[in-house]
């Protein structure tokens, strides 16, 4: 038996991430879903896409826990998707239900695992797994800024005309209108998109990184991103199964860091065998430190609505 992961929700999101853990042979994926046939049919038909890639990881599809027990990592993808027009708010009191559910089932048959959530809205829901499993902080994060930086590095490489593998780019804060994309931080090949780029220009790429995930809601009309989040979110997966102490931007929960208490917030972190390892505490101006502190701000909202 292969090391096992968890993803629930074989939605696009969840079919997509399952599909790049086998083919990267990290792991034997369960996909489970409440919708009777669909993730066994996904599944099936992964698998026999194996043997075309040459990859012998397995994709079971189920709509039972039991078939999850041991599982290494729980992705939390479950959830309804976001429709032009919806704000990541708007999702708040349906997809609180739909994580609370996944979590309690989860964890009856993987106590030990770690858990990575992507569904939305990100922080909160972070927050909710974190309370209904009652795992130590460090086993619950969830993916936003690795997607976000994503973007971020995307748009700079457009405009610049650079390979993506030049560049790095990191955003804070929550998963929403408010997140805190970081020009000072972000560089190709180690100088600062400041340096490169006039004021105006790099004002473009931090809005439209802040906009990232509406924009694209606002092309397809009838769905949302599941390309970029499910590569976002196996990066995260592979830091863990391999132990790498990888700093990856990512939702975690807070505790005096960045002088934010009792949330999930957007920060950098370590992550290894054992989850988020260490956040790193990053200098920020003065400005960087407001708009942060406002995003944590915009997070407990969601929070405090949800009594979480």
């Amino acid at each position: 038996m292969n090391r096992k992961v968890t993803v629930v929700g074989a939605g696009h999101v969840g079919a997509t991430l399952a599909q790049r853990i086998a083919d990267r042979e990290l792991a034997d994926v369960v996909l489970i879903d409440v919708i009777e046939g669909m993730p066994q049919g996904k599944g099936l038909d992964m698998t026999q896409a194996g043997p075309v890639e040459g990859v012998d990881a397995r994709v079971v599809g189920t709509n039972d826990y039991k078939d999850t027990a041991g599982s290494e990592i729980v992705v939390l993808t479950a959830g309804i998707a976001r429709k032009p027009g919806m704000s990541r708010d708007d999702l708040l009191n349906t997809n609180y239900k739909i994580v609370k559910e996944c979590t309690e089932n989860a964890i009856k048959h993987s106590p030990n695992a770690i858990i990575i959530v992507v569904a939305n809205p990100l922080d909160a829901m972070c927050q909710v797994a974190y309370k209904v499993s009652g795992f130590p902080k460090h086993r619950v994060f969830g993916m936003a800024g690795v997607l976000d930086s994503a973007r971020m590095r995307a748009f700079i490489a457009m405009e610049l005309g650079v390979s993506v593998e030049n560049i790095s780019a990191f955003v804070l804060g929550g998963h929403g209108d408010t997140m805190v994309p970081l020009p000072r931080y972000s560089t190709v090949c180690g100088v600062p998109i400041t340096e490169l780029l006039p004021p105006e220009k790099v004002e473009a790429i931090v809005k439209r990184t802040a906009g990232g995930g509406a924009e694209i809601v606002g092309l397809l009309k009838t769905g949302s991103a599941y390309y970029a989040p499910s590569s976002a979110t196996v990066e995260m997966v592979d830091a863990v199964l391999k132990d790498k102490h990888k700093v990856l931007p990512c939702a975690c929960y807070l505790e005096g860091e960045f002088g934010i208490t009792g949330l999930y917030v957007g920060v950098p972190a370590q992550l290894g065998a054992k989850g988020v390892e260490k956040v790193w505490e990053i200098k920020l101006t003065d400005a960087e430190a407001a708009a942060l502190k406002k995003s944590a701000g915009a997070v407990k909202e969601l929070v405090d609505i949800i009594k979480v």
